[in-house]
C-alpha cells in the first residue's frame, strides 16, 4: 500500500486513494516520523513527484531497516554504474581532418601568408590539439580560390575551410550544407593601376581593363566600389583572373588595373604600380573584406566533439594573434613568407587594434554585413535567392570554446 503525501485531492492514482497530507517537494515528511514498517519513497502516481510511505504488502511480516537496505542494494549499484558512465560516449575520431584554404598560398609547401589562420597553421594549433590522437591535419590550398573551394566542399572533399563572403553566400544559396562556425580576419581591399594608365581614382576605371577573380569576395568588393562611384561592371572591361595571373598581367601591361589584398601595396612601394584605392582609408560599411571558417555539416554531425576541438584550437590561435604583446612577432611571422616586407605590414596596420581585425566572433556586426553582402549579391544576380544568415551561423562550438578557454568577453561584440 502506498500513501502519498501530496495535498488532498491533488490527484488520484491508479488504484490508490486520494492524497491526504499536504506537502511540497522541499517539505517531505520526516523519516523519523514514518512508521518503522514504512519505506520513504517517491509516489509513483503523483505528477508532483510527491513523497510517500510504502508499507509491505505481506501480512504478519516484519520489514527491518536492514532488510530495506539489502533490498535497495542492487538498485543503488545500478545507479552508481549509471552515474559513473559518461553522458555521451566518445565518438570515433577521423583519421584525417581536411582543412581548405581559399587561396594558392605562398611558398612550397604552401602556407597562409597573413591573418590569424596563418598563425594557426604555422604554430600548428590544430596539429597540437590532435597529436595524442594520431589524427592527421591536411591543409589544402586552392589556386582557384572560392569557386574551387565550393566545388570541393560540395563533393565532400573538405571538412573545414576558410571562405570569403561571396563564395560562402553562393554555396549557401544553392544548398551546399555548411555552417559558419567562426568569423575569419577582416582584410583591407586595394586597387592598383599600371603607371601611365591615367588612373588615379575608382571613377577613372571607366572603360579600362580591370582584373579580379569572379566568384570571390573581391568581386563583391568591386561591386560596392563601383556603385559608390557611379559605375557598374558594364562600365568597365572586366577580365576574370585569379590574383597571381592578374599581378603578372599588370606588370606586362596586359591589364590596366587590378583588385587585391595587401601584397599589391608592395607593387606601389617598388614603383611598379600606382595605388588607386585602399579600404584602410575608407570608413564606410563593408569597406573591408570579410570571411568565415565553415564546417561541412556532414562532418559536424558525424564528429561534433571533434568539431568543437577544432574550433577551440582556432580560437586559441585568434587569441594569440589578437594579443598586443605579439604584434611585432606576428609581423615577422607573416613577412617570413616572403610576399610582403615586415615594414609594409607595420605601416599598413599602424593604429589598428589586432583584436578588432582578428575577432573570430559571429557577432551582430558580422551578421549584418553578411546580410548586406547577400542582398548585394542578389541585386547583382550573383545568387538567385536570398539566404537566412541566422540559421547558417552556428555559434554553439564557438560559445563552448570561449567558455572553456575563459575568453568570454575577450573580443568586443560589434553591432555595426
Amino acid at each position: 500500500m502506498i500513501r502519498c503525501h501530496a495535498a488532498p485531492g491533488s490527484h488520484r492514482g491508479r488504484g490508490s486513494r486520494s492524497c491526504r497530507q499536504p506537502h511540497t517537494r522541499s517539505n517531505p515528511p520526516s523519516f523519523d516520523a514514518l512508521p518503522r514498517s514504512s519505506v520513504y519513497a517517491v509516489c509513483p502516481t503523483c505528477p508532483l513527484g510527491a513523497t510517500a510511505t510504502a508499507r509491505p504488502t505481506r501480512s504478519n511480516s516484519r520489514f527491518s531497516r536492514t532488510d530495506m537496505l539489502k533490498s535497495l542494494a542492487p538498485f543503488a549499484l545500478t545507479l552508481l554504474i549509471t552515474l559513473a558512465a559518461p553522458l555521451h560516449a566518445a565518438e570515433k575520431l577521423p583519421e584525417v581532418i581536411r582543412f581548405g584554404v581559399s587561396s594558392a598560398g605562398v611558398g612550397k609547401p604552401p602556407r597562409v601568408n597573413s591573418g590569424w589562420i596563418s598563425v594557426a597553421q604555422l604554430h600548428r594549433y590544430l596539429e597540437n590539439e590532435f597529436a595524442r590522437d594520431g589524427v592527421k591535419i591536411e591543409w589544402i590550398f586552392f589556386k582557384g580560390q572560392g569557386p574551387a573551394v565550393n566545388e570541393a566542399i560540395s563533393n565532400n572533399q573538405l571538412d573545414f575551410t576558410t571562405l570569403g563572403d561571396l563564395p560562402a553566400i553562393v554555396s549557401r544559396s544553392v544548398g551546399v550544407d555548411t555552417r559558419a562556425v567562426l568569423g575569419s580576419a577582416r582584410a583591407d581591399i586595394y586597387v592598383v593601376a599600371r603607371p601611365g594608365a591615367g588612373i588615379r581614382s575608382i571613377a577613372d576605371l571607366r572603360g579600362k581593363r580591370v582584373a579580379f577573380h569572379k566568384g570571390t569576395a573581391t568581386q563583391l568588393s568591386a561591386a560596392r566600389l563601383f556603385a559608390a562611384h557611379g559605375l557598374s561592371e558594364k562600365d568597365v572591361r572586366i577580365i576574370n583572373m585569379e590574383p597571381g595571373t592578374a599581378k603578372a598581367a599588370l606588370l606586362s601591361g596586359d591589364i590596366d588595373a587590378t583588385f587585391g589584398t595587401l601584397d599589391l601595396v608592395h607593387f606601389r612601394d617598388t614603383g611598379r604600380a600606382v595605388l588607386v584605392y585602399s579600404s584602410r582609408n575608407d570608413t564606410g560599411p563593408g569597406a573591408t573584406g570579410q570571411g568565415f571558417v565553415l564546417v561541412n555539416q556532414k562532418f559536424a554531425q558525424r564528429h561534433p566533439q571533434t568539431t568543437t576541438r577544432v574550433v577551440k584550437a582556432l580560437v586559441r590561435a585568434a587569441q594569440w594573434s589578437s594579443d598586443p604583446a605579439h604584434r611585432e612577432e606576428i609581423f615577422k611571422l607573416w613577412a617570413s613568407a616572403g610576399a610582403v616586407p615586415e615594414s609594409t605590414y607595420r605601416r599598413e596596420y599602424k593604429g589598428i587594434a589586432l583584436a578588432d581585425r582578428f575577432s573570430p566572433l559571429l557577432d551582430p556586426a558580422l551578421a549584418s554585413r553578411t546580410r548586406q553582402a547577400a542582398a548585394l549579391a542578389l541585386q547583382n544576380r550573383l545568387i538567385r535567392k536570398p539566404i537566412d544568415v541566422e540559421s547558417w551561423f552556428d555559434r554553439r562550438y564557438l560559445d563552448a570554446a570561449l567558455g572553456e578557454l575563459g575568453l568570454v568577453g575577450y573580443w568586443d561584440e560589434r553591432v555595426s
